[in-house]
């Protein structure tokens, strides 16, 4: 199992086709079995949940975080799929729009694909119930496109949902404090050519692969 792990890892640095596979890897149609299958059970997502933790735990900190930051961007769709696209029109991307809950160290915690002309409210999807993670979870900072069910849901698990945005009257970008370590892991996600552009039919795929690659970071972190 271990080499499967190790070639999906590889296929989400790399980028290739899933028929590309490298010969010293398991061969290409038991790897996607896995990865496919560990994507139903959710296992990928209680395997980053386990890696984040040992992550804190290995920098000095608590397993789990008490304060999150959410933030989305747009990606670009595969010209040959059609499922969950739309145009962000602040933007002007064709595809999909991810959004993404990060501690104050930049790992993902959660992560959700839709349309990209969809509302950041979507965001509400990325805590369908308080998961075991949680328990030390008191705000997360969002910017405005966050307010109405998104804080809404935070409120019903007694999180505090904070704004974090820059002045009106200042232009150009500005820093804001705390919530710029999500534009650094997305920044991080541009090491990773499986996710430069979505090239996934469904969603759930895409998300699979978001956390994977947040696994990928913690595992070098580690080494």
């Amino acid at each position: 199992m271990s080499r499967v792990l190790d070639a999906v890892l590889y296929l989400c640095r790399a980028g290739c086709q899933w028929r590309n596979l490298p010969a010293g890897y398991p061969p290409w149609t038991a790897v996607y079995y896995y990865f496919a299958r560990w994507q139903r059970t959710g296992l990928w997502q209680q395997l980053n949940t386990v890696v984040n933790a040992l992550d804190r735990l290995a920098q000095g900190r608590e397993a789990c975080p008490a304060l999150l930051c959410a933030d989305s961007q747009s990606v670009r769709l595969a010209p040959r799929i059609h499922e969950h696209r739309g145009t962000d029109g602040g933007k002007w991307v064709n595809g999909r729009k991810r959004q993404i809950l990060v501690d104050t160290g930049g790992r993902i915690w959660a992560a959700h694909v839709h349309a990209a002309n969809g509302h950041d409210s979507a965001a509400v999807a990325l805590l369908p119930h308080r998961p075991w993670w949680g328990w030390r979870l008191r705000a997360v900072l969002t910017d405005n496109g966050y307010r109405g069910r998104f804080a809404q849901h935070l409120a019903g698990f007694g999180v505090r949902h904070e704004l974090a945005s820059k002045p009106p009257s200042q232009r150009g970008f500005i820093p804001v404090a705390q919530r710029w370590v999500v534009e650094r892991t997305f920044a991080w996600l541009t090491g990773f050519r499986r996710l430069a552009i979505d090239y996934e039919y469904t969603p759930a795929s895409h998300v699979a692969w978001l956390l994977l690659a947040n696994i990928s970071l913690c595992l070098n972190r580690s080494l």
